[in-house]
């Protein structure tokens, strides 16, 4: 019988995130924006200049964030690692010790559990402490500038639908499009979300267009009760 490969979804959850999270805010906020400016009375010059003071604002904002978080976490993992190392160097036979009993716990017998902590120690100690005593793996570990791009180019993409609704939508229809436009992106970027994560694809558009419609809706109210139209 031939071997096929398990497909897991859980090893999806760390871009799938990152990116959901990028687009969601580029779209919501960016719409919301021009929501309030548009319901205000503003002409599209000044729709045109505040959507990319938010594109690029957002884009920045959302980089930088990723960029320092995702940095703490790589300065965690790298600060673990070291302190592995000096034990791997001063106190080999304890971290040997130490292993073995980690797979004992995961249901190998004392015997079985010390032959594969000297097999895995012999072959790359500290990979083997890394991955099984503190979790890291290097397909997970933390990359700041990756991080960062990534949100970057997500908020911007996602950004990118309202301003141009804004900016190309006749200026009677301007503010339905928008707001239809972006709730309608939102909703199919939630059931993707939803399927590619192995859920429900109703609910998940549903709360991403309830939040998202929510947020519009009040900077749209904002902006026509107190909004001075510009450009």
């Amino acid at each position: 019988m031939p071997h096929t490969r398990e497909m897991h979804r859980s090893g999806r959850i760390g871009w799938l995130r990152a990116a959901v999270l990028g687009a969601n805010d580029g779209i919501v906020s960016t719409a919301s924006l021009i929501a309030g400016l548009a319901a205000a009375g503003t002409g599209t010059q000044g729709l045109a200049l505040a959507g990319v003071a938010g594109l690029v604002g957002g884009a920045l904002s959302m980089a930088a964030g990723e960029y320092v978080s995702v940095s703490s976490q790589a300065d965690l993992e790298h600060a673990d690692l070291a302190i592995e190392r000096r034990e791997l160097a001063t106190e080999p036979q304890h971290e040997l010790r130490e292993l073995a009993l980690i797979y004992e716990r995961r249901g190998l017998d004392a015997t079985l559990a010390a032959q594969v902590a000297e097999q895995l120690t012999a072959h790359d100690a500290l990979q083997a402490h890394a991955r099984d005593e503190l979790g890291i793996t290097p397909e997970q570990r933390a990359r700041p500038l990756q991080a960062a791009a990534a949100s970057a180019g997500a908020f911007s993409i996602g950004a990118a639908l309202p301003l141009a609704c804004a900016v190309f939508a006749p200026e009677t229809a301007r503010l339905g499009i928008v707001v239809g436009g972006s709730l309608a992106c939102l909703a199919l970027l939630g059931a993707v979300a939803a399927r590619a994560g192995g859920a429900p694809m109703l609910p998940g558009a549903t709360r991403v267009v309830a939040w998202s419609a929510l947020a519009m809706g009040a900077t749209a109210l904002i902006g026509r009760l107190f909004g001075v139209a510009i450009g």
